[in-house]
């Protein structure tokens, strides 16, 4: 059980704007994306819209990262697109510390919500959104439901 105390320490990381090859790199250190992923695929994402791409440090080991832009194109819900964080540091604040830098830049850009849509087989990341007070906004349903895209959306106001 003392091992558990140490594992859900937060620590600091950096957290800075980084480039799309850098967060194709942490994507396939993230064991939940099991598809093939095309770095073309990523970049034509949020290519001629306004967007983010960040990274999380721990010393100088590039961690997680989160990508958004604006899907909607309406300024008022800012879209995270793809989050992860590599398996072997989870549920140390990393994932938080991004999201805060997230939300300031999008506050800073004028949006009023951060928007996300994730699986239902995603867990981790669900209960994580829950706790920082992310709404169900629609169920996209599937064949298979654990497969499901639940959309959630929070106020940045």
């Amino acid at each position: 059980m003392e091992n558990q105390k140490e594992y859900d320490e937060e620590f600091l990381v950096n957290v800075r704007e980084i480039t799309i090859e850098e967060a194709f790199e942490v994507h396939g250190r993230v064991l939940e994306f099991d598809e093939l992923a095309v770095l073309d695929e990523f970049i034509e994402r949020y290519t001629g819209k306004t967007h983010v791409i960040i990274g999380a440090y721990l010393e100088d080991k590039l961690i997680g990262y989160i990508i958004g832009y604006d899907k909607h194109q309406d300024k008022e819900r800012f879209y995270i697109w793809m989050a992860g964080v590599d398996n072997n540091y989870r549920r140390r604040g990393a994932l938080r510390q991004m999201m805060n830098y997230v939300e300031s830049w999008a506050k800073e850009k004028g949006f009023t919500k951060l928007a996300i849509k994730t699986r239902n087989n995603r867990r981790e990341m669900l209960s994580f959104l829950c706790k920082n007070n992310f709404n169900f906004t629609s169920v996209e349903t599937r064949e298979d439901v654990r497969e499901n895209r639940i959309e959630l959306e929070r106020d940045i106001l």
